[in-house]
């Protein structure tokens, strides 16, 4: 951690508070190991998150994009019918969570589908943009 201070502090890196404060909530949320979850490649401009999200329905289910922090959460209400249950052995965990993915500058969320209790999540990168600009000068 110490590295990654000094690393961001230095004076040629400059306006990098973000990326330091993305790294850091990418590192907190990657020690959180509820829902297990599979990122796949999916051709060279795409990529798919899959949750493992049995027993939650769409209307459990949130997703958000707040600039690059994509943001799923899955809060489920017990039914009626199931209150008075009693488990001999509960392995299907039900507790909601929360898991939020930092993405890359120029990826994008295209879609998401719930199909046999798992989440996806399609995220997609257009085409590159020209990287160098020339930048005009103008005299005083």
């Amino acid at each position: 951690m110490t590295t990654r201070t000094i690393l961001f502090d230095s004076p040629f890196l400059l306006g990098f508070d973000h990326t330091r404060a993305l790294i850091d909530r990418a590192a907190r949320a990657a020690a959180d190991s509820y829902p297990p979850y599979n990122v796949e490649q999916r051709g060279e401009r795409s990529v798919r998150i899959s949750l493992a999200v049995a027993g939650f329905g769409p209307d459990d289910l949130m997703i958000t994009l707040e600039g690059r922090q994509l943001t799923i959460a899955g809060k489920r209400e017990p039914a009626p019918d199931q209150a008075d249950q009693a488990f001999l052995h509960r392995g299907i965990a039900g507790r909601g969570f929360v898991r939020s993915f930092v993405l890359a500058d120029g990826l994008d969320v295209d879609a998401a589908q719930l199909e046999h209790g798992l989440l996806h999540v399609d995220l997609s990168r257009p085409e590159d943009l020209p990287a160098v600009r020339r930048i005009p000068i103008t005299t005083g």
